[in-house]
């Protein structure tokens, strides 16, 4: 078939209303969609066969930007596993007790209340954040567990006895321990919308020692990096 045939079955084909890509299936390799447009272009479609056209391009479009964003997942997902490789080798290192302080200090120094001396204060939404600060708080000190108290803060619709089961378990502190909850009363008649929101657990641990112990020390790490970056 020369190149003349090609043109002819082309265009036939374009006057049945198939699209560029379909035709390319009817013709040998090597002609492209360029190719096809400039030979067609004198070629009027039907309004149906425009509208069969347009939905097809448009579930092609659909279909290439789902690809992109599967790939663009796929990308990511590696990227942190990458990420988690390398992170990996540290983590024998955070049942160091010499670094575990480091980190609870600076943990507390963050996030701790520092309005109270006499007390640990320390509060937050993420069971895990809370995990965190409770499991170096154990491994550096001798804790007495009966110096705890919680203290759950949540909205009004929520349940405060299913709050406190939740945190007491999260937490390992009995539930003879927890204060009264705190309702926030500005959610009154306000519906809680963010799924499995748990309230803010707020952890009171009675030490003046070990306050004064974490302010110091995360003030002494922070004075090692006084500048807040290059001079330009």
């Amino acid at each position: 078939m020369h190149a003349l045939e090609f043109k002819i079955t082309a265009l036939e084909l374009r006057k049945q209303g198939l699209t560029f890509s379909e035709i390319i299936s009817h013709l040998p390799r090597g002609i492209s969609k360029s190719t096809l447009s400039y030979w067609c272009k004198e070629v009027r479609l039907a309004e149906s066969q425009k509208l069969r056209i347009n939905q097809i391009s448009l579930e092609k479009l659909k279909l290439a930007r789902q690809k992109a964003l599967q790939n663009t997942h796929l990308l990511r997902v590696q990227n942190l596993q990458r990420i988690r490789y390398e992170c990996t080798p540290l983590l024998p290192l955070v049942h160091d007790q010499r670094i575990a302080r480091i980190m609870l200090a600076m943990l507390y120094l963050g996030e701790g209340s520092k309005t109270r001396k006499s007390s640990l204060m320390f509060g937050n939404s993420d069971p895990s954040i809370i995990a965190l600060f409770l499991g170096l708080l154990r491994l550096c000190y001798s804790v007495q567990e009966n110096k705890f108290r919680c203290t759950v803060q949540c909205r009004a619709d929520q349940d405060t006895n299913e709050l406190r089961d939740f945190w007491s378990k999260k937490t390992g502190i009995k539930t003879k321990y927890f204060y009264p909850a705190q309702v926030d009363k500005r959610t009154l008649g306000k519906i809680t919308k963010k799924e499995n929101y748990k309230g803010v657990c707020r952890i009171d641990y009675f030490s003046s020692k070990i306050y004064n112990e974490l302010i110091e020390l995360g003030t002494l790490i922070a004075s090692e990096y006084p500048s807040s970056g290059p001079v330009v």
